[in-house]
This record gives structure tokens, sequence and C-alpha cells, in this order.
């Protein structure tokens, strides 16, 4: 009979440990949340509200890196026509623009 005790012992210690294991697991799934995955989410915000908020004559740069001005857009092909250099228009997906980044940062 004592022998069937001190083999139960072990379980019941075991069971508490992997209760506290997976309270760790959900405290680093949380962090994880608030540092990383929280704020991706509000910068993708703020490019889908530039995105939306584009007029002609908006400063960009394209996801490739070239700077430019927007010329006209075509809603429903969801397009942009972006003025890269005097004459020089290119057609760019409204998904890939992005705010100037010289009018993010204030002048020195």
């Amino acid at each position: 009979m004592t022998s069937l005790l001190l083999a139960a012992a072990p379980q019941q210690n075991g069971s508490t440990g992997m209760g506290g294991m997976i309270f760790m697991l959900i405290a680093i799934f949380v962090i994880m949340w608030f540092f990383m995955v929280r704020p991706q989410q509000k910068r993708q915000k703020k490019i889908r509200e530039f995105q939306n908020s584009l007029r002609e004559g908006s400063k960009v740069v394209t996801g490739g890196g070239i700077y430019g001005t927007v010329k006209h857009i075509d809603q429903a092909k969801n397009t942009i026509d972006v003025e890269i250099a005097h004459g020089v228009v290119i057609t760019v997906d409204k998904g890939y623009v992005f705010q100037d980044a010289a009018q993010q940062q204030p002048n020195a």
C-alpha cells in the first residue's frame, strides 16, 4: 500500500508543474502580442489611412523606393500614376505607395 502512495506522489507534482508551464506560455504570448504584433498592426493601419487619403500632388515613395508626386488616382483599378521625373509617369498599385519620408521628419 505504501508503494502505491509513493508512486502517486511524483504525478501530483508533475501536474502542478504543467499548470505553471502553461501559465508561462500564455504570459510569453501576451508579452509578444504587446511588444511585437500590436505595434505592427498600428503601423499597418496608419499606412492604409495614408493610402486612402491620397490626393493629386501628394509626395509619395513607392515600395521599390522611388520618390515621386501623385498625378492621377484610378479608384476602379486601384492604381496611382506617379511622376518620378519631369514628364516621366509610372503606374503603381495603390498598395505599394507610402508616405514621403521627408514629410515625416521635421527639417533640421
